[in-house]
């Protein structure tokens, strides 16, 4: 008895907390950081091995899953048949990426946008699972450019801990994977994406108060109407750099449903008044039916930043200008 009570413990586990992995139908290869949206707005990221991990007790109510990423159909399925793997196909629309290519032979000359940073927690933007923040950036002439570095500013939470009285008990260091994406400028808006690839970066406690990606191998060139570059959170990592499961939510009525939005992701996002005009857009699942709004008063968003007039994220970037 005693050894048939160990079995179905094991057995009760290995249901509750077992992992599926969506690979690609064709060729049966992991599909990395693809996004499963739960039917009451809720959702997740998928690991590099396209592993995640649900059960009704880590989310509860969820009678519904979608899954989607970049060159790929979308999948619904009824929560009770989720399986061990999932198969998504091939867009082959999607899959025609667009490609932006110049003559790299050519004198060029290194420029740069400095970021713009700021250490106090209380102009901050805490990105949430289900949130993506673009910045444009825009030039008035046809010179041709290649993208080498973007770099996004970051405050520790823990920078003023002690202004706020918070104890150290509840004090912990971070590391969060990051998803950056690169859309066309379409009519002032993110448009379609530019690159058909996965640039993720992990942000820790010791990157200070600003994260440099490194994106020159990826050949990435700015369009003659400008770039959009965004930042998306995809959740906590392990000390190896494992994406791990998310479990803190905060309630937020929509709609009159209740939403469940991640709130456990350092670190955070310093917003600013130091830039001209609006060049910052975000899209989140209980706004706009998760459209791009750009981020100022009137605009049908309501936050703190706003009320400061903090309107940007002041996204730094680095490139190569070639010369005619």
């Amino acid at each position: 008895m005693k050894n048939l009570s160990t079995v179905v413990l094991i057995l009760i586990t290995v249901i509750s907390y077992s992992q599926t992995q969506i690979v690609d139908l064709d060729t049966k290869a992991p599909v990395s950081f693809a996004t499963v949206i739960f039917g009451n707005g809720q959702g997740l990221f998928a690991d590099d091995e396209g592993m995640f991990v649900f059960n009704e007790k880590l989310y509860p109510g969820v009678d519904s899953l979608t899954f989607s990423a970049l060159g790929y159909s979308k999948l619904k399925i009824a929560s009770k048949e989720l399986t061990e793997t999932i198969f998504l196909k091939a867009e082959i629309a999607a899959l025609d990426e667009i490609v932006l290519t110049a003559n790299t032979n050519k004198p060029f000359k290194k420029e740069n946008i400095k970021p713009v940073l700021d250490s106090d927690y209380y102009n901050c933007w805490l990105p949430t699972i289900e949130s993506e923040i673009a910045v444009l950036f825009e030039f008035n002439d046809q010179k041709i450019r290649k993208l080498t570095t973007v770099s996004f500013p970051i405050t520790p939470e823990s920078v003023d801990w002690s202004k706020r009285n918070k104890p150290n008990a509840e004090k912990y260091t971070f590391s969060t994977l990051f998803k950056v994406k690169c859309y066309e400028n379409r009519n002032g808006k993110p448009g379609k994406e530019l690159i058909n690839k996965n640039l993720v970066f992990i942000a820790t406690e010791k990157d200070g108060n600003a994260y440099e990606f490194d994106v020159s191998k990826h050949n990435i060139f700015i369009p003659k109407n400008g770039i959009f570059i965004s930042l998306q959170v995809l959740g906590y990592t392990d000390k190896n750099g494992k994406l791990l499961p998310n479990k803190k939510y905060k309630e937020i009525k929509s709609n009159n449903e209740i939403i469940y939005i991640p709130t456990n992701f350092r670190p955070l996002l310093p917003f600013t008044n130091e830039i001209d005009g609006y060049r910052t857009f975000v899209r989140r699942i209980f706004i706009a039916d998760n459209e791009w709004v750009i981020f100022k008063k009137g605009s049908g968003m309501t936050s703190s930043l706003l009320d400061k007039n903090l309107n940007n994220y002041g996204i730094g970037i680095s490139y190569n200008t070639y010369k005619e």
